[in-house]
């Protein structure tokens, strides 16, 4: 057995991809997730950020991805369903409206109630400009998420291109992947 088999995990991870531009580099995670991660991926996107980057080009990566779309799958693929079918979470990226609704315990979307429904680990690794990650909503919030027992991963500061702006701005960054999987490695329940 080589020292990369002995670093093998497992498991079923749903991650959930939210409505930032970050949802674009999705995939390199997924990717770096594979190198080691044995189990299933399922990308449960939201509506806005299939706007952003395709469900069929995430399907490339994952193992299955699911959107609230298609009424027809509702009865299979719903919050119940998903919290049921896997051993932790991951939404990445979180913005400000996703941790505003787990928070307080919103669910204007399927992401949202898939996260209040589960009772497995979940980790939130925000993404957002610097002023919104700066708000006190927002720290109130992340201190709610906190509390209730989910794990929400500090941001690291660098410099990323910034869509609105059309350059690069000094702000909240997505971890990087093997951080990602690093956590991911960490709250992977053993089965």
């Amino acid at each position: 057995m080589n020292s990369k088999d002995t670093m093998a995990f497992g498991g079923r991870l749903l991650i959930g991809a939210t409505g930032s531009a970050a949802v674009a580099t999705l995939p390199a995670y997924i990717n770096a997730l594979r190198t080691t991660f044995t189990g299933t991926v399922t990308v449960m996107m939201t509506h806005t950020a299939a706007a952003f980057l395709p469900p069929s080009t995430v399907g490339l990566f994952a193992d299955r991805v699911v959107t609230s779309d298609a009424p027809s799958t509702w009865a299979r693929q719903n919050h119940s369903t998903l919290a049921e079918e896997h051993d932790m979470m991951a939404v990445l990226p979180a913005t400000a409206h996703i941790l505003s609704a787990v928070a307080t315990g919103a669910a204007p979307n399927m992401l949202a109630a898939t996260v209040l429904t589960a009772t497995f680990p979940v980790v939130f690794f925000p993404v957002m400009s610097g002023e919104m990650w700066a708000k006190p909503a927002v720290s109130r919030n992340v201190q709610q998420l906190t509390s209730d027992g989910y794990r929400v991963v500090d941001p690291p500061w660098g410099q990323r291109y910034d869509v609105a702006f059309g350059d690069f701005v000094k702000a909240p960054m997505p971890p990087a992947p093997p951080q990602f999987v690093d956590v991911v490695r960490e709250l992977m329940p053993i089965r």
